[in-house]
């Protein structure tokens, strides 16, 4: 059994908390937060009689001596946190995004191996049954090579707080999920981006919540994003709908169960013959679960020495295209997104 340290019992914590009651295979030995009060609550709430209380991770992390470390932080805390637990020997599971900047998520990557441990992050999307099997579509070939992959991300989502007062709140908090899941869709990397970010009249927010970016991604795809945050009306699902467009034929998915996908029959004349396409099934396998799914893989990658399919090696390149397209925005040009 994996013993293991919960840090920061806000909000999310308990999409984490739920999850893991259903993993016998771990437990949890402390429960830390800047407020103890909010850490007791949490373990109250899930029975956690046994799990240390304190708002000092150092202390916890020499007293129980976990495993591993799951970070529900806000994001300028990643960083600390995710040296401190290296430093006591912990693997790291964090909440998305990676860090608060490149350069401290570099600095997180570069002590994990240094440290020898793994850190990944929870990007709960990819672990959609409905993502997986559209990525099983696309990898079948039946599509013909990737040209073009388009999301509109529109909700009008009135949280309060925090959020109607951020910078870049659209693409700093939410656009790092779908930039995700493009590179999972479609198998491609980023390499620059254009972007125009803007508040529209009628938003409740105080800052840009509204973006349109272009990406140049690897192997010549073209992959856009069309999103906001203060769009009432018509909303789509939080997932996105996608629309993917290949040299023999397109698929779209709305983020849900709709599913439709067109293949050209015969070409010849002045538009091609379609013939519709019966997405396949596709079994996901222990690949589902949302924040359940990552939990399950990183644990099992613990254990075995793999690497999470979610490692911050590799989910740097989607924070990249957060940050590049925040910087494009800000000059008003395309720029190289760089890892």
């Amino acid at each position: 059994m994996l013993k293991a340290v919960l840090v920061g019992c806000g909000g999310i914590s308990g999409a984490w908390l739920k999850a893991l009651q259903g993993m016998p295979e771990v437990m949890l030995v402390g429960l830390v937060d800047l407020y103890e009060e909010v850490a007791r609550k949490r373990a109250a709430e899930f029975n956690l009689v046994d799990a240390i209380i304190s708002n000092d991770l150092p202390a916890v992390l020499k007293q129980t001596e976990p495993d591993v470390v799951f970070d529900c932080t806000v994001p300028e805390a990643h960083l600390p946190v995710t040296l401190t637990a290296l430093q006591h020997g912990c693997h790291v599971l964090g909440e998305k995004p990676l860090a608060d900047s490149m350069e401290n998520a570099r600095r997180m990557i570069a002590a994990a191996d240094e440290a020898g441990k793994i850190l990944a992050v929870v990007q709960n999307r990819r672990y959609d049954p409905r993502i997986r099997r559209l990525r099983h579509l696309i990898e079948s070939g039946a599509l013909g090579r990737l040209t073009t992959l388009n999301v509109d991300f529109y909700i009008g989502a009135h949280f309060g707080g925090f959020r109607d007062r951020m910078e870049h709140v659209l693409l700093l908090d939410m656009a790092i999920h779908t930039f995700d899941q493009a590179r999972f869709i479609s198998g491609e990397d980023p390499v620059a981006v254009y972007c125009k970010e803007w508040n529209p009249p009628g938003s409740w927010y105080d800052h840009a919540a509204s973006a349109v970016a272009v990406f140049q991604m690897t192997n010549d795809l073209v992959y856009t994003y069309r999103g906001s945050w203060c769009a009432e009306g018509l909303n789509t699902t939080w997932e996105g709908d996608w629309r993917v467009i290949g040299e023999k034929g397109s698929a779209t998915w709305d983020g849900a169960d709709g599913f439709r996908a067109e293949v050209v029959g015969k070409a010849g004349g002045f538009r091609s013959e379609m013939e519709a396409l019966e997405m396949p099934p596709f079994d996901a396998g222990d690949k589902v679960g949302g924040h359940a799914g990552v939990i399950r893989e990183f644990l099992r990658c613990v254990q075995t020495g793999e690497a999470p399919e979610t490692a911050a090696a590799d989910n740097i390149k989607s924070l990249a295209m957060v940050f590049s397209a925040i910087e494009s925005a800000r000059l008003g040009r395309e720029v190289e997104i760089k890892v």
